[in-house]
């Protein structure tokens, strides 16, 4: 295995091409423009003003072919340098890009000839393709080279070749050879003949951005630039740095946008090309094109240098681009075209997507290039939705840019939470298994779904309008859908691939939709169920966890009855949480479902002892007494109010609260949040303060409910550890933050420094515990930290004797108390020889072209049924590797009707980016099955895959978890799993080979 990349030979690469015409690397969606309008730039014709930055996504030829096919019609090559190939150290991974992006690979990786090789068979490919495919204008696109990054270098015989080369590539080799082998197989092609093989240009290319190092002295830069335009010719547009905008606004914005944890200093705005500089180089330059007669402009802009400190990428430093970068070079183009009064030639690139690259184009603002939303799942299939926005936007005259228009634009930049970074980390979007060899498709929302709900299921059935069946899919799994479709923590959206274009699927939403439009007709679907088993169910407690067992147990055939010592069901839900969270209707609905299925209920009877119940016939028992015992704070001087009573008499009778005007609520949690919205609606309240040792981006509480309690007005106060509440005073101790903790959160570190807050009541919301005396009473195990000990599989405490719910692990949500429900009631129904029915019966197809179609689409939350033309719906194709994967190096094989994924790794560069999109806990490019081309390859790798030594014979070496095998591929038996796999791949997809 080798992290440097082989080009594909022409001949190799016209095969791929002309064997999957339809889908060729990929690409899913062909564009074809609506409009023949055509731009002029650098005296060319250009159909589409956008295309991919000099970067990852044009190293290789056909990397520039699939870019080309969904959209693209702008090519900035990427850069060279004297420095190439073997020579150039790469670390790698080299890429990350969950979120805003960041690099550590800069010029090509090729050597300086091999990218010229690449450019000119691309440039020849697509010449071939859009004429012989109807994709547009044959002369529709422009390639723009890039070098970098001294004069001595750019005048070096190595990239004065280069140069040379792109502007007229007829005396190369590789020119000949294509032109040969088009002639050669012209009987391949309906559109093409001989005369339109001679009438393809040479001339790849006569434009040039130039790219410099940071810390490029300004004398140097305009002596390259002047370089290129007087002797060289070319059209020449000089990349610029955000550094342009100097230290002090760059840290502010960044901080104002929530990326206050960048970590950087004033060393490279400090030797970077400063403005004042950078203005009469400009115009001089601007005229001495106008003089030579070519274009002159400015690329905005470079990537932004930030330094390593997490060990997000090896080294010491890396380079920032995508959403973050976005408002920082949208600044710099207005402080230039202001300076210039809109008369200036800008390209743009730093963090342009589907959604501003319209508003951009309009602007006057082109080329426009980008690297970042390719990155991520969708891929080059982005161009798709992006070219479609530009081929139909209203035409634009170049100059002069619309500056009073581009300066509102950048204000809604700062704010837009489109670029503005969530208050807190990103969860963790991978889940914990690894992935297989084969079959690695399903749904990550359903795996971040403590109960595995089948989501993409009723999503689908929402949007089709079938509620009913929707809802019976959800309650074959989940008996509460009114109240998780209103406060379920929906850790199933972490998970939802969709995060990576633009935000979650709306899940919860679309569940309480189905509940609420399908209730009445499923209710009268349900009908208690005879009973199949003698023995009794006993239930303690009626919370989630309670009626979510009683539920599952009654619908099986269990006599069940639940055991409540108040006088309403619902425990913390009927009881704590706020009405303006979730109504008692929305309960009292999940209520009568559950007592469909014939569930006995006995309210107002506390049970002490297990004993007793088992005296009364019961045979199993099933705890679920909650988590209501205060937890400990400690504070020197007056007791603070528990969270739990306080939030108990605001939902019984506000009206009888008398808090004061100044409230503090301590803790950092979705309880403290709540404690904090309830006391800021008690009349009499003026301040409410939420008081936290750490900051807002460590707290435990959700995002969700974080944002709402800002938006209630709740006043943080963030660093500060209480200490004493005496006399109405609450006395804190600053504290500043350090190194992370196990939890990965920076430690909270005290300092000298006091803070005091004049409070009326303090509340408590440090978390609760669960109450053991119940459990000591009945002699049930608890370990020396106040723990229940149980079998965490079954939930099971003593023979039939379980615990569920807050009471077995402490507090926790809805959906983790149905979990545990779930397992008590599936390993009674085992015992009992039951059924737990969880499999839904779906009549659904699948639909390849219709989940293709949505893949590289950003779209936002439009009304809940709306949500099924965005869930990409994972479960029936995945293809996030094939995606993001810039070389095309990992490909979907159908394989007896299935999605298979195969690694090629003579096309890989170990870049990293499909191991970040995956979503297992896996690096695609080391865990799935693989295509090695050398023998060499092969032995260097320790990846299961196969190296054909013999294609005519099938002979191969084939390695599956670590055991290498030599044979021919006919002689695989049916213990080789991967027989069908190895087979297809002979027979149908022998062009990869």
């Amino acid at each position: 295995m080798n992290n440097r990349m082989t080009p594909i030979p022409f001949p190799k690469l016209m095969e791929w091409i002309l064997v999957e015409k339809e889908h060729v690397f990929g690409i899913k969606q062909i564009f074809k423009p609506v409009s023949h309008r055509h731009l002029s730039l650098f005296n060319e014709k250009l159909e589409i003003p956008c295309g991919p930055a000099a970067g990852p996504h044009t190293q290789l030829a056909q990397n520039i072919i699939a870019a080309y096919l969904a959209g693209a019609r702008f090519f900035e090559l990427k850069t060279v340098q004297t420095l190439d190939g073997e020579d150039l150290p790469v670390d790698k991974p080299c890429i990350r890009a969950e979120d805003e992006c960041y690099n550590v690979e800069w010029s090509t990786e090729l050597t300086v000839p091999e990218a010229l090789e690449e450019y000119i068979k691309a440039w020849f490919a697509l010449k071939l393709m859009s004429k012989e495919f109807d994709l547009g204008d044959p002369n529709g696109f422009i390639f723009n080279m890039s070098v970098g990054y001294d004069l001595e270098g750019i005048r070096s015989t190595k990239i004065n070749a280069f140069i040379e080369g792109l502007k007229d590539a007829s005396s190369t080799p590789i020119w000949h050879a294509c032109i040969e082998w088009a002639k050669s197989h012209l009987q391949a092609f309906q559109c093409i003949d001989e005369t339109y093989l001679l009438g393809i240009s040479s001339h790849i290319s006569s434009s040039v951005t130039l790219s410099t190092l940071h810390g490029c002295p300004p004398d140097e830069i305009e002596r390259i630039a002047t370089y290129l335009l007087k002797e060289k010719g070319l059209h020449t547009y000089i990349k610029c740095n955000p550094t342009l905008l100097g230290y002090d606004f760059t840290r502010t914005i960044l901080n104002q946008m929530g990326y206050d944890y960048l970590v950087f200093d004033t060393h490279h705005f400090e030797h970077d090309l400063q403005f004042d500089q950078a203005v009469p180089m400009l115009e001089r330059l601007i005229a001495l094109s106008n003089k030579l007669s070519l274009t002159f402009g400015v690329k905005l802009t470079n990537t932004f240098p930030v330094q390593i400190t997490r060990s997000e990428l090896p080294g010491k430093e890396m380079y920032m681009s995508g959403r973050a970068l976005f408002p920082l070079t949208l600044s710099l183009a207005y402080k230039l075209a202001h300076t210039f009064k809109g008369n200036l030639n800008i390209s743009f690139s730093g963090g342009v997507d589907a959604y501003n690259i319209k508003e951009l184009f309009e602007l006057g603002i082109y080329p426009i290039t980008f690297a970042t939303t390719l990155l991520k799942p969708g891929g080059y299939n982005r161009f798709y939705q992006i070219a479609s926005l530009l081929n139909t936007s209203k035409e634009v005259l170049h100059k002069p840019i619309a500056l009073s228009r581009l300066y509102t634009f950048l204000q809604t930049t700062y704010t837009d939470t489109h670029y503005t970074k969530a208050i807190k980390p990103l969860p963790a979007r991978k889940i914990e298994s690894s992935v297989p060899l084969l079959n690695c498709t399903f749904a990550p929302c359903q795996k971040g779904c403590p109960i595995e709900q089948d989501i993409p299921e009723y999503i689908r059935l929402v949007g089709e309008g079938q509620y009913l069946e929707a809802l019976k899919v959800i309650t074959l799994k989940n008996p509460l859908p009114f109240v998780t479709g209103t406060i379920c923590n929906h850790t199933c959206t972490t998970k939802c691939r969709r995060n990576f274009y633009e935000e979650e699927i709306s899940i919860r939403q679309v569940k309480l939709e189905a509940a609420t439009q399908g209730f009445d007709a499923l209710l009268e679907t349900l009908t208690p169920p005879s009973i199949q088993s003698p023995h009794k169910v006993a239930i303690i407690g009626s919370g989630p966890a309670g009626l979510a067992a009683a539920y599952f147990l009654a619908r099986s055939g269990m006599d069940v009855t639940v055991f409540e010592k108040r006088k309403a069901l619902g425990g913390i839900v009927r009881f704590v949480i706020p009405d303006f969270r979730i109504a008692n209707q929305a309960l009292y609905k999940d209520i009568r479902l559950i007592c469909q299925y014939g569930v006995k209920f006995e309210l107002g009877r506390e049970i002490t002892s297990l004993d007793a119940l088992k005296s009364e016939g019961f045979q199993y028992i099933l705890i679920a007494t909650g988590a209501w015992q205060p937890g400990h704070l400690n504070l020197e001087g007056d007791v603070p109010l528990n969270v739990i009573h306080f939030l108990e008499q605001f939902k019984s009778d506000p009206s009888v609260l008398n808090l004061g005007k100044n409230v503090a609520i301590i803790g950092g949690g979705n309880t403290a949040m709540d404690a904090a919205r309830a006391a800021k609606r008690v009349p009499g309240v003026e301040n409410v303060y939420l008081v936290y040792r750490r900051t807002k981006r460590y707290m435990p509480a959700d995002t969700e409910e974080l944002e709402l309690a800002l938006k209630d007005g709740v006043l943080f106060k963030e660093l500060l550890s209480p200490q004493q509440f005496k006399e109405g005073m609450l006395t804190c101790i600053k504290m500043n933050l350090g190194h992370p903790d196990a939890s990965g959160r920076l430690q909270p570190i005290p300092t000298e420094e006091k803070v005091n807050l004049p409070i009326d009541t303090l509340i408590s919301a440090v978390g609760e515990k669960v109450d053991t005396d119940f459990f000591k009473m009945n002699g049930l195990p608890i370990d020396t930290k106040g723990f229940i000990i149980h079998d965490p599989f079954t939930t099971e405490l003593l023979s039939n004797t379980f615990v569920i719910g807050d009471a077995r692990s402490g507090p926790s949500t809805v959906v983790s108390a149905i979990h545990d429900a779930t397992l008590a009631a599936k390993t009674i129904l085992k015992r009992e020889n039951l059924i737990f029915s969880s499999i839904p019966t779906s009549t659904h197809s699948l639909r390849t072209d219709e989940v293709y179609s949505k893949k590289g689409i950003l779209k936002t939350n439009g009304s809940v049924e709306d949500e099924s033309i965005r869930c990409l719906e994972c479960d029936k194709i995945c293809e996030c590797c094939v995606d993001v994967c810039p070389n095309r190096a990992n490909v979907t094989l159908d394989v007896e009707g299935k999605k298979q994924i195969l690694h090629i790794d003579c096309m890989c560069n170990e870049c990293g980016n499909c191991t970040i999109f995956c979503p297992y806990n896996s690096a695609p490019y080391r865990d799935k099955f693989t295509l090695f081309h050398t023998l060499e390859a092969f032995n260097s790798s320790t990846n299961s895959g196969l190296f054909v030594a013999d294609f005519t014979t099938k002979a191969i070496k084939l390695r599956i978890d670590k055991k290498i095998s030599v044979l021919h591929a006919h002689e695989l038996d049916d213990r080789f799993t991967l027989k069908p796999f190895i087979l297809a791949l002979f027979n149908e997809y022998a062009y990869l080979i």
